[in-house]
């Protein structure tokens, strides 16, 4: 059975109850490719219809997709990007160049995110400062946010990362 994630004290673990699985990433990344019915995720995919059909459904419950009805003759639905699942394009587009730089290697990448004003690639994504510097991993670190809870605060006091006496 699947621990469940939506009770946990962390973005990452609660991004992932919202997310899935790794067909769900593939699926939204089909919608950001311009698939939009069932039939196109199917196809592209090679998905058995019972899995997709669950992963669409909990991606619309998530607000991830919507359905629309886009028939004219009749009901057909259409499934579409919501704002929330726009906002996925960076971590599909960092995971795309994770995977093009650590596994195809420079020069091999399957498919380039390109800007389309001027249709050149996109630089490297990366974290950066305030400032606009770029910061390397060895730059960060990770500090209980203001919605940390007593569970989050523990496991930081157990790092020697918080000190609640100060």
């Amino acid at each position: 059975m699947r621990r469940r994630f939506d009770e946990e004290n962390c973005s990452v673990a609660r991004a992932l109850e919202a997310l899935g699985d790794w067909w769900t990433l593939l699926i939204i990344r089909e919608a950001f490719l311009g698939a939009r019915r069932f039939a196109d995720f199917e196809s592209a995919l090679s998905i058995s219809k019972n899995v997709l059909t669950k992963r669409l459904r909990h991606l619309v419950e998530h607000d991830v997709l919507t359905t629309v009805d886009a028939g004219r003759f009749g009901s057909r639905l259409e499934y579409q990007l919501t704002p929330r699942g726009k906002d996925l394009m960076v971590l599909v587009t960092a995971l795309r160049q994770w995977g093009d730089r650590w596994v195809f290697g420079p020069g091999q990448e399957p498919v380039l995110v390109c800007e389309r004003g001027s249709g050149r690639p996109v630089g490297r994504l990366r974290v950066q400062a305030e400032d606009g510097r770029s910061l390397a991993a060895r730059d960060l670190e990770l500090r209980p946010g203001p919605g940390a809870d007593e569970t989050t605060l523990r496991r930081f006091e157990a790092l020697g990362r918080v000190d609640r006496r100060r």
